[in-house]
């Protein structure tokens, strides 16, 4: 055997004729076959699963993970998140928005992701007196919650910032204008 003569991995035989290159080695076609059906790869793409040839076939069937979203396997780059496995197109918010969460930091609620803004919008507390939703540090006063600006004078509109105030008609009055 001469130094030019090329080995089949397979086999290790020398190839004579049409020769495969894949994954740093050489392979006769017949040879360069999937690892777990054993049937030769003919396609132009194939998978690699510890070093050798896998099929398309074999590869959806034995490795890929089924995505979260779309429950189709994935072929290609898996996002990881929340214990699940997602195609990156399809790691998306789940509110109105369905802007891609690959990458940015997101919000959880009942198994599906969320960005911030929806997530606040959906399910953050509401403020009493403006509607919007609380994100920070919330007064809690006459069975609801509000925003600390929001927590004002029934009368005057000036904000609340003693710890003792006044009610009329369930909204919060200041010592000075309850006088």
């Amino acid at each position: 055997m001469s130094d030019s003569e090329t080995i089949c991995h397979k086999c290790n035989e020398v190839i004579q004729q049409r020769i495969i290159t894949a994954l740093g080695k050489t392979w006769h076609p017949e040879h360069f076959a999937c690892k777990d059906c054993l049937k030769p790869i003919t396609e132009a793409t194939f998978n690699i699963q510890n070093g050798e040839p896998v099929c398309s076939d074999c590869f959806v069937s034995n490795y890929s993970g089924t995505c979260f979203g779309c429950k189709k396997p994935i072929l290609e780059r898996t996002i990881k998140a929340m214990e699940q496995s997602w195609h990156e197109e399809c790691f998306v918010c789940a509110g109105p928005c369905k802007k891609p969460l690959v990458g940015t930091s997101f919000y959880e609620r009942d198994g599906r992701p969320y960005c911030r803004i929806d997530f606040e919008q959906l399910f953050a507390a509401r403020c009493a007196d403006c509607s919007q939703p609380i994100t920070e540090n919330a007064i809690v006063a006459l069975n609801a919650k509000w925003h600390r600006d929001c927590f004002k004078c029934k009368k005057c509109l000036k904000p609340i910032t003693a710890s003792t105030f006044a009610v009329e008609d369930n909204k919060p009055l200041c010592t000075a204008c309850s006088d």
